[in-house]
């Protein structure tokens, strides 16, 4: 089939990957802009805009889809499906309506559960126990599109969003290979969306990435987890009687009481209900490390107050 493929992040690659080695004709990708990076504020190419140009592949990178010219270009394309995984952009309807068969979008939820920017993340906040990945027909809504293919897995205890990332990255892949497989044979059948059970998983703001160890154990657990590795979860602790920011990248949910925040041996704090021991974490301006080694550093002892 004549595909257009659709992302940004180093999410899509192996959608893409797949598709190409599948025998599909990508004729076109479409990602967001270069934008300025680093010191020294030098315009970086998007990982798809990388991955398309390594293919051989025409990337576009329209600021917006909502204007005449954009769509004429991409009607011009003649696609049998465009596939669309983390691009970006809104699509409006005429983008929606030029491939012969419509636009198929990769998303990371269970829908009609954590429709929206961040599903993996809100999903382990949430502690679900459960997520997924899902092949569906896009519309003008947003995520409410018909389901093609499903898959569940499962969110371990301690699993934090950028290791969900990567499991369901690949399996998303593979689900979109079989999707395209079976639309190409006329076998793929599309299920609307109930409306029960829907859930908005909203951007990740910065205003809510600070830890709140009045909230019980769990909460902070999961969302610890759910923000690790980025945006990051982050306290603050006096090191030579200044504040210094600390990332927690892993945590476990440990035993103890204290007044909630305080230090317990071990880099074990102290919440509302029970207690949360950190793994992993990273200072500011420093590398991450483990417990112990950043205990040694610091000279953080119990009775501190975070």
């Amino acid at each position: 089939m004549r595909v257009i493929f659709m992302g940004t992040p180093d999410f899509s690659i192996p959608t893409l990957t797949e598709i190409v080695s599948s025998g599909h004709e990508v004729v076109a990708v479409y990602t967001r802009a270069p934008k300025p990076a680093g010191r020294g504020q030098v315009e970086r190419k998007s990982p798809i805009h990388e991955a398309a140009e390594n293919f051989g592949i025409p990337v576009f990178t329209p600021r917006s889809l909502k204007g005449e010219a954009e769509q004429i270009v991409f009607a011009r394309h003649a696609a049998d499906v465009a596939v669309v995984v983390a691009y970006g952009l809104l699509l409006p309807k005429p983008i929606l309506e030029a491939p012969r068969l419509g636009c198929l979008n990769l998303h990371g939820s269970l829908l009609p559960r954590w429709r929206g920017a961040a599903p993996m993340q809100r999903a382990i906040m949430a502690g679900d126990a459960r997520t997924g990945v899902m092949v569906m027909q896009m519309d003008e809504g947003l995520d409410t599109g018909a389901i093609g293919l499903g898959e569940e897995m499962p969110i371990g205890p301690d699993m934090t969003a950028g290791e969900l990332h990567d499991v369901m990255m690949r399996t998303g892949a593979d689900l979109m290979g079989r999707a395209l497989a079976a639309l190409d044979r006329g076998s793929l059948t599309f299920t609307p969306q109930p409306e029960t059970g829907a859930l908005y998983a909203k951007k990740l703001e910065k205003a809510e990435t600070r830890i709140d160890w009045s909230k019980p154990a769990a909460e902070v657990h999961n969302h610890i987890r759910g923000l690790s590795p980025f945006p990051g979860a982050w306290f603050e602790i006096a090191l030579a009687g200044k504040p210094v920011r600390i990332k927690a990248l892993r945590s476990a949910l440990a035993t103890g009481s204290a007044a909630p925040g305080a230090l317990l041996p071990g880099l074990t704090i102290a919440c509302a209900t029970g207690a949360v021991r950190l793994i992993t974490v990273q200072r500011e301006g420093k590398s991450a490390m483990d417990a112990a080694t950043f205990l040694r550093g610091a000279g953080v002892l119990p009775d501190k107050v975070l």
